[in-house]
């Protein structure tokens, strides 16, 4: 369910969506890899949001008191999405809350910052939104209550001395935001904080210090881009030879190197290919094929100079 209605909160998010949301669920299994890279993540980020189910595990297993909990409940509720455009950080992170409230039967709030809290330019305007922001994302979050505040383009709220220069009202911006960060981790795991970028090397490093988890998103190999087209293009009589093809030529051999991303593939090349035959015929192998044939990936963003 969405809220994003007159609630005073527009100028703030993008989108308030009640967790769990069977809108994000539907998309969620139709996002290829989901299943396999929130397997690897899953628990990791679930102890970040629920920080009583480690003490738990300790005191089942090991007894109470493990100096190694109380260290591991006191790291910043952060995780950083980095990888290029298109590359399904954002689709992945609302799925995961999602997915997360589910695995912890808790009922959550996604809220997805707007890129209206950068502002007009007034002096203090946004390190004033910035605050409101944290301030309605904390009055979310309860003991069975998850708040995860989601951080797209984090880029352009929280870069680097280095990447801003002199704007002092940006660096303002970034402490604040890292301020912000530093006062949720008070609340034991009732917020959870998900940033995504294109360009990693160009975050505030002591953002970067903050992250509990750092996960890379590359563009997808051949098996990826296969299940997508094959998914995709169900119900259209495409032959396999015709997919394999397709994916041949979205691959970096076939593009000096740099391969299509998800979003290349669903809603460039298909849309492309589809409208080749609209309203006339039905879709051939070779509207996909020639499509794939003349189109170019979209350039690389990435900028990420720090290793994981």
């Amino acid at each position: 369910m969405n809220l994003n209605a007159d609630d005073g909160r527009a100028e703030l998010f993008e989108s308030q969506i009640v967790l769990p949301d069977a809108h994000i669920a539907e998309r969620r299994g139709r996002l290829i890899g989901f299943q396999e890279r929130f397997s690897r993540l899953g628990r990791a980020m679930a102890i970040l949001l629920d920080a009583d189910s480690l003490a738990d595990w300790a005191a089942r297993f090991h007894g109470a008191g493990l100096p190694l909990v109380a260290a591991m409940t006191d790291r910043y509720p952060l995780i950083v999405l980095h990888g290029d455009v298109g590359t399904g950080k954002t689709v992945f992170a609302e799925a995961a809350a999602d997915e997360l409230c589910r695995a912890t039967r808790r009922d959550g709030m996604l809220l997805k910052l707007s890129t209206r809290v950068r502002g007009v330019g007034q002096v203090g305007q946004m390190s004033h939104l910035i605050n409101q922001a944290f301030a309605a994302v904390e009055s979310e979050a309860g003991r069975k209550r998850a708040a995860v505040l989601l951080i797209d383009e984090a880029d352009s709220l929280a870069a680097s001395p280095e990447q801003i220069h002199s704007h002092h009202e940006d660096k303002v911006a970034v402490n604040t935001l890292i301020q912000k960060i530093d006062d949720v981790r008070r609340l034991g795991g009732r917020v959870l904080v998900l940033l995504c970028t294109n360009r990693l090397a160009a975050l505030d490093p002591a953002l970067l210090r903050r992250a509990a988890l750092l996960e890379r998103f590359d563009r997808p190999g051949d098996l990826e881009r296969a299940a997508v087209l094959e998914a995709d293009t169900k119900g259209l009589g495409v032959s396999t030879g015709a997919l394999a093809k397709t994916v041949a030529l979205t691959g970096p051999e076939a593009n000096e190197g740099l391969g299509f991303t998800f979003s290349d593939l669903r809603t460039r090349l298909l849309p492309e290919a589809v409208l080749r035959a609209y309203p006339d015929r039905p879709l051939a192998d070779d509207d996909l094929v020639e499509t794939a044939r003349a189109m170019t990936p979209s350039p690389s963003l990435v900028t990420e100079d720090i290793v994981n």
